[in-house]
């Protein structure tokens, strides 16, 4: 890659260089003298010649620059360069004193690179020290202990010429008994711009301020009717919280002019903790979370910040489009996922933040793109994708604008590689945090005075800033904002800039990807079991009556479970789609059918109940059940090998579905329940029974036949019984006399019996029952069971039984 920025001459003039190096040989031959009259070393002067090998590179005291205000400083400003020394060696340094040194400007982005890497090394360039009464002096440094300096000191006298960025130095010297001579011990390089005019071509800088976080939500939600959400831990209200990371970049970036790039699962996630929540402990345990007021405040506070700024939405969940791309295409419904992603990402924005979002641009991961990625990242609509120029590199002595057009209607946004990735790594320390700041400015300005043209630049920081990162990035970009060669833009408006035609347009090839951006993605098997997921869902919900409580939860997670923040967390990554398919495993056998014990039939035909259990929170519906018979020519159902009914059942009921059945024989005749979905497809596991078929024999339908006989012949004798009696009755009340044939005693066969029986009493002491009787099992439920509590049970879409 061509340096984008040497384009001016870098050396100085030929006399000045001749000073330089008459100075540097007046200053080195007393001590070249001196190293060629030293004895060899002894075990005395061991600390000595640790010195001198410490000479060679960062030094035996350490030097700090903590604090540098004004960052870039302007005419009639004092500069004050604070921090610490410390003495790393073995020996006291006497007559130390603390100097700054102003070297010539850097010409070229690739100077400051360079010093940047050797910016202790005392070999290096180090500039003219400024001396006289801004020098700090120390009676002596004790090994080990860190000792504070501060110089201030007017601009005019750092003898700054035209603009530019300058080497500002900062270096301990003194001596020790080993090397009793003055000598530097110890230095810091950093930078210092200086544009103390307005420029009369500014460049339009565009800062991207992330807010985007990892995965808290997975697919559980309450079983009560405003599905509580149950969040996997509470680390994002420690984010939110004050001091915290997201808290910290809402508080940073208000006032900053910047363009907020969120993901809509971040404030999905916070807006859900406004109103009551779940957090599940490490024991598997749920509590109430107690952060509401927490979520409203940071809320409320981003909504203010946003105010005036331009917004662009991610995709739901931040996708990770490079592991899609290389990984997830070949596997059905991949590309659907992303779909859905962008399509929620409006709405979530809008409903949220109460602001319209761009929803035009996707940002791959580092910014590192190839064909395939731009394929995937536009194949959801978006038209813009924010790439960096460590991937998409020109050969061009300056840097050119951010947009340039890549074919296919899509533009690339090339960010500033340099200036994105100034505020990785460990800023905890003030020393690492001022380093970072002044080089980011440095690499602002020399890029500003590389041509007269106007450009727009773009400017990408990490995903997730530490707090100490975000600081850095607000501190330098407030001087970036009050400076003199740079004026804000948003996103929108930096890819519409018109594109530099000499600038490269061609993306990178497949092979061109960075290995270790390759090696952190999401694999083949994570898109698979996706895929999987999705699957069981989509036969999962068409059984439901209220598909969303499940559908939205779940698509959501999906989403998550592509995330970009997943790279490096490969194990973290595995156990959160684990949890998410095992959740829906649960959820979809609590509607399944009641295991059944053998079933008797001691007749030719009787019905079978068979049971299907629902304990969801809501109704299951679109189901059939199908019972059949593997033995048709024994026991038939319905007059078939097998039988389907509807099956519809309430949220925590159980509903019995009657069979009718013929027996052809004796014996056992395995029968399968099995529920099926509407469009054939089988649901749950499938319910095996034994029915035992016992054929009712000859001499058995004899005895009932005579037992009937007799009931209709005791029938008959008691009418005619009855009758006689009547009519004697109404013979005794006649007051004509009759004649003595009709005045005798009742015969003794003519007196009023008891009453035999009903046939329906003889029946049942028979021991006859109904056919239906005859199948019921003691084990089966009734045809509709109640839920054992009106209210729900536990966490989640079922009900626990």
């Amino acid at each position: 890659m061509a340096e984008a920025a040497d384009f001016q001459g870098t050396s100085a003039s030929p006399a000045r260089r001749w000073l330089r190096r008459t100075g540097a040989l007046l200053t080195g031959a007393p001590l070249l003298a001196g190293l060629l009259q030293l004895p060899a070393a002894t075990p005395a002067d061991a600390a000595g010649q640790e010195s001198l090998q410490a000479a060679a590179g960062a030094g035996s005291v350490s030097v700090a620059v903590d604090s540098l205000t004004p960052s870039a400083p302007s005419e009639g400003d004092t500069v004050t360069v604070s921090g610490t020394v410390t003495n790393n060696g073995k020996q006291t340094v006497t007559g130390a004193h603390v100097d700054l040194q102003v070297g010539p400007p850097l010409e070229t982005r690739s100077s400051i690179d360079t010093l940047a890497r050797k910016s202790d090394d005392l070999q290096g360039p180090s500039g003219e020290k400024v001396g006289g009464k801004y020098t700090e002096k120390y009676s002596a440094l004790t090994p080990g202990v860190a000792e504070p300096f501060s110089i201030s000191v007017p601009a005019d006298k750092l003898d700054l010429g035209r603009d530019g960025v300058y080497q500002l130095a900062v270096s301990l010297s003194g001596e020790t008994s080993a090397q009793p001579w003055d000598q530097v011990l110890g230095i810091q390089r950093t930078f210092l711009p200086w544009q103390p005019e307005e420029a009369g071509t500014k460049t339009k800088t565009t800062f991207l301020w992330p807010l985007v976080s990892s995965a808290h939500m997975a697919a559980e939600t309450g079983s009560n009717e405003q599905q509580t959400p149950v969040f996997r831990d509470d680390e994002l209200a420690e984010e939110i919280s004050p001091g915290g990371r997201l808290e910290q970049m809402v508080s940073l970036g208000k006032g900053l002019d910047v363009t907020w790039v969120v993901d809509p699962d971040l404030l999905a996630s916070v807006d859900a903790m406004t109103r009551s929540y779940q957090v599940r402990a490490a024991d598997g345990s749920t509590t109430p979370g107690k952060n509401q007021e927490v979520a409203k405040h940071w809320l409320a506070e981003l909504q203010q910040a946003v105010t005036g700024n331009e917004v662009a939405a991610l995709p739901f969940g931040d996708p990770d489009l490079a592991s899609l791309a290389h990984n997830g295409t070949n596997v059905t419904g991949s590309l659907g996922h992303l779909k859905e992603a962008t399509d929620v990402a409006d709405k979530t924005v809008d409903t949220i933040l109460h602001v319209k979002p761009s929803t035009d641009f996707v940002w791959p991961a580092d910014g590192a793109v190839d064909p395939s990625i731009v394929k995937v990242a536009t194949s959801a609509g978006a038209d813009k994708v924010i790439t960096r120029s460590d991937s998409l590199q020109d050969n061009l002595s300056y840097t050119p604008s951010a947009a340039r057009p890549i074919g296919g209607g899509t533009t690339a946004v090339v960010a500033d590689s340099r200036m994105s990735t100034a505020f990785q790594g460990d800023l905890t320390k003030a020393s690492a945090s001022t380093l970072a700041v002044q080089r980011f400015l440095a690499q602002s300005l020399t890029l500003g005075l590389q041509t007269g043209k106007q450009r727009s630049v773009v400017v990408a920081p990490q995903r997730m800033p530490s707090v100490s990162q975000a600081q850095a990035m607000a501190k330098a970009l407030g001087t970036l904002q009050d400076g003199n060669w740079s004026e804000s833009q948003d996103l929108t408006a930096a890819a519409k800039a018109q594109p530099d035609p000499a600038a490269n347009t061609k993306v990178p090839s497949a092979s061109a990807y960075p290995s270790s951006l390759r090696k952190q993605e999401l694999p083949r098997a994570a898109f698979e079991q996706i895929a999987r997921t999705q699957g069981k869902l989509d036969k999962f919900k068409v059984i439901l009556t209220r598909q969303s409580r499940v559908v939205t939860p779940f698509g959501r997670a999906m989403n998550r479970e592509m995330s970009t923040s997943w790279r490096g967390r490969g194990i973290a990554a595995v156990g959160y789609r684990d949890g998410i398919e095992s959740y829906l495993n649960g959820l979809i056998d609590g509607v399944k059918l009641i295991q059944k014990s053998e079933t008797k039939l001691s007749g030719r035909s009787a019905t079978i109940p068979v049971t299907v259990q629902n304990n969801l929170v809501q109704g299951v519906e679109n189901l059939e059940l199908r019972l059949t018979s593997k033995n048709p020519t024994r026991l038939k159902i319905a007059g078939d090998a097998y039988e389907e009914q509807p099956v519809t059942v309430n949220g925590g009921h159980a509903q019995s579905v009657k069979f009718t059945t013929s027996a052809n024989a004796n014996g056992r005749a395995e029968v399968v329940a099995q529920l099926y979905t509407e469009d054939g497809q089988e649901y749950g596991a499938p319910v095996t029974f034994d029915v035992k078929v016992t054929e009712v024999t000859p001499t058995v339908m004899l005895v009932i036949g005579g037992g009937v006989l007799l009931l209709v012949l005791a029938g008959f004798r008691m009418y005619t019984h009855r009758k006689r009696a009547a009519a004697r009755e109404a013979a005794e009340d006649d007051t004509v006399e009759t004649d003595d044939e009709t005045d005798g005693p009742l015969d003794e066969e003519d007196a009023p019996q008891n009453p035999e029986p009903s046939g329906a009493r003889l029946k049942e002491e028979a021991g006859v029952g109904s056919e239906a009787d005859a199948s019921e099992q003691p084990s089966d439920p009734g045809p509709d069971t109640a839920a054992e509590s009106a209210d729900p049970s536990g966490t989640g879409e079922r009900v626990n039984r």
